[in-house]
């Protein structure tokens, strides 16, 4: 900080002198015209002196953003000719708008990115992607201040070099014609003069050639791609989406509904993975998990303890069949009714549009579509442990299947893995009756929420009977004397778990072989590479869903169905960036933790100067009624403001809860708007407007609360 004000009061003193010896006067025309003669003399006398003496004044004055640099590169055409002066004064200004550069990161940087983070890191993504380009098309218009590009362009992440040699060479025509017009300095009426409304005209163009001229190189990418292919003449569709998750019905239902001619193909079931294997099946388990644990904790409700009786059997039972009432929302009959032509097959890209469906029923068919939708979506990643496959698994897809054969639920069952799959399930197959032990590899479960959510889930769980082993890393898998064993590492000692079953929930990984991808060479990296308008390597070619991420997330894939859909079909008009500002999502254990925006671990890493508002929930009168006290919101803003940042939510019914902050971060609405806006009572939702009173009674203006203690006091007599 001291070398920042030292820096600050050399550079006021610097400015101070310049306008006190009246050295801007030298740099008006006016000025210049009258001085030529007495110029033209030292140059004669000492040319190099004079050049070295003009090349410091040019660094300077340019360096310190003074007004005169258009005199002087007017000035450098007169004094030295026009070859000489263009060399003087280009390089002269560019050192001198990157040292501007320079001295205006260390001064406004870092404090512009504590107050704006999110802002910045935006720009320095652009910057990053493009900022050489745009910083060029900035350089050929001389409309702009240069002085102003300078300091802009210092509160950025790009490179100091880049910065210098791209003002190096976008400045030079404007130099030029500075320069040229100082070569006839007799002639010249004003600096205005010298751009004419013609000359600002072709500057304009010239600053628009490097968009044009971007927009052909991007157009001949397009081509070169495709260079190997005929594209058909015509199309037997306008839309095929391959897939029919949560991406693919939604893609092919938007296109419908805009009258497009769409073809969705799907060798499995309907709905995808959350509706049979995923969010379905495991919110149903919850479900009659938690009816049990409250009927153990009969008391809590002025009831008495008792041991739920239940058949397991029944409770899976129930699961298929809580899939089955709402897969009619997703079936064929359904979107079929929607205009979509469903396919039920494998389909697999000959080129870039056409697609050959493998249908089940063995017979096969080739289509041809302008767009093409991926939407395979991800399957569950098993770890390459020794043994695994000899000894048996099920994962988050297979475990419904196999538990429905079971008539009571395993008696030793080990969950592998921590993050929110595993901890739903490590905690609903405990309650409903197994033994349950949970390996984790890292010091905790649900490591992407802060430390004290994570704290908070682990005695959940544990209260619940689930056995949670963290910093064990899992070994490999073995059977002796027919009983299974997984031996984990901890503490550098080994440790044998015995189990009946294992569940793999350690993360799952996208679909990306089998549909002719890899003979197109579209880039995979553990998910298919897109664009920001979810465009492949080749533009007609777009992706949605768990295959793309970043959010492995129903509604997220829902999202990124919505674009697909709109810039597939319409993006020759307009194409829209996929928008992942506000993405929320909720752990279904119990209570439930969701979470929208940055929490508090992640505030630090970003160097955020926040706050935090807690309400906890053992003040609210409608989780005191329902016995359901545990938990609390956090509130995440910048120091002083009622700017939603981000927020987490343990409840009861956290999932539903954080829908209000979803709409308050969209549509930037602050904590105030929350607390104005009326909740019924008694509701959970009165929360959320008690955690905005809780922000508000904290920044309440104190020097008005006293003035108004006084006033009423004075009212009294």
């Amino acid at each position: 900080m001291i070398k920042k004000l030292f820096l600050l009061l050399v550079a006021a003193i610097a400015i101070a002198l310049f306008f006190h010896f009246e050295l801007h006067q030298l740099l008006t025309l006016e000025g210049l015209k009258e001085s030529m003669t007495q110029f033209n003399q030292w140059k004669e006398q000492s040319p190099l002196l004079v050049i070295g003496g003009f090349f410091l004044l040019y660094v300077l004055v340019t360096a310190l953003s003074l007004p005169g640099a258009a005199i002087l590169t007017v000035a450098a055409g007169a004094l030295f000719g026009l070859g000489q002066g263009v060399l003087v004064a280009s390089f002269a200004s560019s050192i001198g708008a990157t040292l501007a550069f320079l001295v205006s990161r260390y001064l406004l940087r870092d404090a512009i990115k504590l107050r704006f983070p999110e802002r910045l890191a935006a720009i320095d993504a652009g910057v990053e992607k493009e900022g050489g380009f745009y910083l060029f098309t900035l350089r050929l218009v001389p409309v702009f201040p240069f002085f102003l590009i300078n300091l802009l362009m210092a509160v950025t992440s790009i490179k100091s070099w880049t910065f210098y040699w791209v003002s190096q060479v976008g400045m030079f025509a404007g130099t030029f014609v500075f320069v040229n017009a100082g070569t006839q300095l007799a002639q010249i009426e004003s600096v205005s003069g010298i751009l004419s409304l013609n000359l600002i005209l072709s500057f304009a163009l010239l600053g628009l050639f490097p968009l044009l001229a971007k927009g052909a190189l991007n157009m001949f990418k397009k081509r070169r791609v495709y260079k190997n292919y005929t594209k058909p003449k015509k199309f037997d569709r306008n839309m095929i989406v391959i897939g029919a998750g949560a991406g693919g019905l939604v893609t092919s239902y938007i296109a419908a509904a805009v009258k497009a001619k769409v073809t969705l193909i799907e060798a499995g079931e309907m709905g995808g993975d959350c509706l049979n294997y995923g969010c379905v099946p495991s919110k149903a388990v919850i479900k009659s998990a938690k009816m049990a644990e409250q009927i153990r904790h009969g008391a809590d409700y002025g009831l008495e303890n008792a041991t739920p009786q239940f058949s397991f059997k029944k409770v899976m039972a129930r699961v298929h069949q809580v899939i089955a009432d709402i897969a009619p929302h997703d079936s064929v009959e359904r979107y079929t009714n929607l205009g979509v032509e469903v396919l039920k097959g494998y389909g697999k890209l000959v080129d870039p549009w056409t697609v050959e469906i493998t249908l089940n029923q063995g017979s096969t068919q080739t289509l041809t579509a302008r767009t093409i939708v991926i939407a395979t979506g991800a399957q569950p990643f098993v770890p390459p442990l020794p043994g695994i496959a000899e000894t048996g698994y099920v994962t988050s897809d297979t475990v419904w299947n196999k538990f429905s054969q079971l008539d009571d639920a395993p008696k030793k069952l080990v969950v592998l893995g921590g993050g929110p799959i595993g901890c739903e399930l490590a905690q609903s197959f405990a309650r409903l009756g197994s033994e349950v032990t949970q390996i984790e590899m890292s010091d905790r479960i649900m490591n992407k929420e802060d430390l004290e959510v994570s704290r908070f889930a682990h005695d959940a769980l544990t209260q619940s009977g689930v056995n949670i082993l963290t910093a064990h890393q899992a070994l490999r898998c073995e059977t002796r004397a027919g009983i299974k064993y997984i031996v984990v590492k901890h503490n550098d000692q080994e440790i044998d778990i015995e189990y009946d079953e294992l569940l793999c929930a350690v993360g799952r990984s996208a679909r990306l072989t089998g549909y002719g991808l890899e003979a197109l060479g579209i880039e995979t990296n553990r998910t298919l590479v897109t664009n920001e308008y979810l465009e492949t390597l080749y533009p007609n070619i777009y992706a949605a869903g768990d295959i793309v991420g970043p959010y492995q997330f129903t509604h997220v894939a829902a999202h990124q169905g919505w674009y697909a859909a709109v810039n597939g079909l319409f993006g020759q008009f307009k194409k829209f960036k996929v928008d992942y500002r506000v993405i929320p999502w909720t752990t279904f254990i119990d209570p439930e933790v969701a979470r929208v925006g940055i929490n508090e671990q992640e505030a630090t890493a970003k160097g955020i100067d926040f706050e935090v508002t807690r309400f906890e929930f053992a003040e609210l009168d409608r989780a005191i009624t329902d016995s359901a006290t545990n938990g609390f919101i956090k509130v995440i803003t910048p120091k002083g403001k009622d700017k939603i940042l981000g927020v987490t939510v343990v409840a009861e019914h956290a999932g539903d809860l954080i829908a209000e902050f979803v709409l308050a971060m969209k549509y930037n609405l602050g904590l105030n708007k929350i607390l104005g806006t009326i909740h019924s009572y008694p509701t959970w939702a009165e929360g959320n407007k008690y955690v905005a009173g809780e922000w508000k009674r904290n920044h309440a203006p104190q020097t008005v609360l006293n003035w108004l203690e006084k006033y009423h006091a004075w009212r009294r007599g």
